[in-house]
């Protein structure tokens, strides 16, 4: 029990549905959609459009997106991916031929197909309740009548400024800035859009004058793409076989690569077999532990992850108890890994912004989707006079010939959004998801172990300190005491202090004995959880 001197919040309890949101006005449409006769999927796609508008810096259409559905009554875990792909045209012949060797975050070759609203059509076709329109409805009056913008939202805002003048996407920076709190932005542009796909469908945004006007767009900045190259995307979204493991009495449940789930699931692997460190949960061994397993298998990300359909993936490989154990037995409590094995090897060799959501509903069906543009505000592309800002989720690939992850035409890049869910006994238990680019991996597996090993409810999980081992540094949210920092440096991490929150996250924990449900949201962003 949290103590109530402190300030924080207490995880949210209801008996009946509830939706956790990074926004409180996307949770409650979310709650209205429910009301309304909608499903969790129905709820999820609306808080999803929403989030694209009053969090715009986030996600929007102009993005991509994934999911895991759980319904009630079904053993099986539902898993879509709404990851876009390269145009046809983007050879590494081509980059190679121009010299090309890195991808600036505003590049148009950064810009894959947007994936998300075909994405939200194929789920709702295939499990909803009551369409796209309906779904779509809040976001249009948000766009048209507009938003507060609040705290969070502010922040990032003013952080990306440089990137939309850069850009010239001068729109988003009313009177040549970025808007404060409680500035009310409205987006008329992006409410034509959104009622256009409404009224026809994820093919208005896909072909005829929207499509055409993203296409010129990034042409005009040099980019590939072709409005046959949109009009594929349409149909890009696929159900596919999710991957689980086991821990601590859980099956946890990922959407497959390109998406890096598969990386939450081997940190869980890593960790389990350590179960809960002497020192508690913010000791430094703890600490220790997961930032060493993190660099192993970031490592493997890194080399291995690519689109299936265009490499090989060793998936079995990766989630094998061997393969998982050997890692495990390289960690060592008192000193950091020296040498690095090299990925997908057993032994030593001799020598980041999305949106993530969550709903249960009265059935009982649990959804787990997560939205995203990649980076704050994507490319900074502003397509035209469409309102949609386009992702630069490109930017997961590699521009190095050979590597399984090397940009190709129609492929889809490595991605980090990743939704969670843990069920037990074929029954939904948590729908889950941390948000935050890179992060994402991390994020899950530390709020896991939080709530697993460690008995922390599912606030607490959430609001816990957070590390992150990135580009041979130890990012530390600051509140973490300087015994940890003192005993990570003693065992040999470069540690700094982090200048922004590692991501944001939402949970909600159902209880398989009396249904009651139990929600958090994270304090690193400006959401909440409701139900009822």
């Amino acid at each position: 029990m949290r103590d109530f001197h402190q300030p924080g919040r207490s995880a949210v309890y209801a008996g009946r549905a509830m939706a956790a949101t990074s926004m409180p006005v996307a949770t409650l449409a979310a709650l209205d959609a429910l009301r309304a006769g909608g499903n969790a999927l129905d709820a999820a796609v609306t808080a999803a459009a929403l989030l694209g508008v009053v969090e715009p810096q986030s996600t929007g259409i102009g993005g991509d997106c994934f999911c895991l559905y759980k319904k009630a009554g079904s053993a099986e875990v539902i898993a879509l991916n709404g990851s876009g792909r390269a145009p046809a045209a983007a050879t590494i012949d081509h980059y190679e031929a121009h010299g090309i060797t890195s991808l600036d975050s505003t590049s148009p070759h950064g810009v894959t197909v947007p994936g998300a609203v075909g994405a939200w059509e194929t789920l709702l076709e295939a499990h909803g309740k009551r369409g796209l329109a309906a779904a779509l409805a809040p976001a249009i009056h948000y766009a048209e009548a507009g938003f507060a913008v609040s705290p969070r939202v502010a922040a990032d805002w003013a952080h990306t400024a440089d990137k939309l003048r850069k850009t010239g996407a001068h729109a988003l920076l009313p009177n040549g800035a970025a808007p404060g709190v409680g500035t009310i932005i409205q987006q008329p542009e992006l409410a034509a859009t959104l009622r256009a796909i409404a009224a026809q469908g994820a093919r208005a945004f896909y072909e005829g004058p929207i499509a055409a006007g993203m296409v010129a767009e990034l042409r005009s900045r040099g980019g590939l793409h072709t409005e046959a190259d949109f009009a594929e995307g349409r149909t890009a979204a696929k159900f596919v076989t999710p991957i689980q493991r086991d821990f601590d009495g859980l099956t946890i449940w990922e959407c497959p690569p390109n998406g890096s789930g598969i990386l939450a699931l081997m940190l869980l692997g890593i960790l389990e077999g350590f179960g809960p460190a002497p020192d508690g949960p913010l000791g430094p061994i703890r600490v220790h532990r997961h930032i060493e397993a993190a660099r192993l298998v970031y490592r493997d990300r890194d080399a291995l992850l690519a689109d299936p359909e265009h490499a090989s993936v060793p998936v079995e490989h990766l989630l094998s108890d061997a393969y998982l154990t050997s890692l495990r037995n390289l960690i060592k409590d008192d000193q950091t890994i020296k040498d690095m094995p090299r990925a997908g090897e057993a032994l030593l060799p001799a020598h980041r912004d999305t949106v993530y959501l969550c709903v249960v509903d009265e059935e009982g069906n649990a959804c787990s989707f997560i939205n995203s543009t990649f980076e704050n505000f994507g490319s900074g592309i502003l397509a035209g006079n469409t309102g949609v800002i386009l992702h630069n989720r490109g930017l997961g690939f590699r521009l190095e010939r050979g590597h399984p992850n090397c940009i190709a035409p129609r492929k889809r890049p490595m991605h980090t959004i990743i939704p969670g869910m843990a069920t037990r006994n074929g029954h939904a238990i948590m729908p889950f998801g941390v948000m935050g680019g890179h992060y994402q991996p991390m994020g899950q597996s530390w709020f896991l172990t939080n709530l697993r090993h460690y008995n922390l409810d599912v606030q607490q999980s959430l609001d816990l300190p957070r590390a992150f081992p990135y580009a041979g540094v130890v990012e530390l949210e600051p509140t973490f005491p300087q015994a940890t920092i003192d005993g990570l440096i003693q065992r040999g991490h470069t540690v700094a202090p982090t200048a922004r929150p590692h991501g944001g996250g939402q949970a909600i924990l159902i209880d398989p004995t009396s249904g009651v449900l139990a929600g958090g949201s994270d304090p690193r962003k400006d959401g909440c959880a409701l139900g009822y």
